[in-house]
């Protein structure tokens, strides 16, 4: 395994990842029957459809606002970020309107992340999170992308127990089919 920079992420290769994530979604989800879409792992769980309206969510109140929030040198805790606001943005969509208005929201914000110019002062610029504290750019931009690749993971696991039961003892080799583990 390569070990990566710990100090700053690389901003191109922060983008090569959140750029791939609407089609990776829209490859997993597009034009499937409800019945992977709504699955969820339980009770208070989410769907792959919450997940997505999530990550609109993100998108327009998120991410770049924070950046920009950083970028001005404003003092003020970053608004709070409503974790669950997708339960009522995205009520009456259907899942290919979500991950259309994803991948459009994506293309805008990484235009924007581009034309900030970043340099490494910058990434190490501060603002302050509501709840952890003080944080660098360089953190938020490098948690867009694990929150990404979380929530990419996620739906997968939750389409995979779809047929958890169904696969019989062969249960025991697929380690996706596990609860998460904190």
């Amino acid at each position: 395994m390569t070990l990566m920079n710990n100090e700053q992420p690389v901003l191109d290769d922060l983008i090569a990842v959140l750029e791939r994530t609407p089609a990776t979604l829209s490859a997993l989800l597009d034009g499937l029957p409800e019945t992977w879409v709504t699955a969820t792992e339980g009770e208070g769980t989410w769907s792959p459809f919450d997940v997505v309206g999530h990550l609109i969510h993100g998108e327009r109140t998120d991410w770049i606002p924070r950046a920009r929030h950083i970028l001005a040198g404003d003092t003020r805790p970053f608004e709070a970020f409503d974790r669950e606001a997708q339960f009522s943005e995205s009520r009456n969509k259907r899942i290919g309107e979500l991950l259309a208005t994803f991948a459009r929201l994506r293309r805008e914000n990484l235009e924007t992340l581009r034309g900030f110019s970043l340099t490494s002062e910058d990434l190490g610029r501060r603002g302050l999170h509501p709840e952890l504290g003080e944080v660098t750019l360089g953190q938020l931009l490098a948690t867009w992308v694990v929150h990404d690749l979380d929530h990419v993971g996620q739906v997968a696991r939750t389409m995979a127990k779809v047929y958890g039961a169904t696969v019989g003892p062969w249960a025991a080799y697929l380690s996706i089919l596990r609860d998460r583990q904190r």
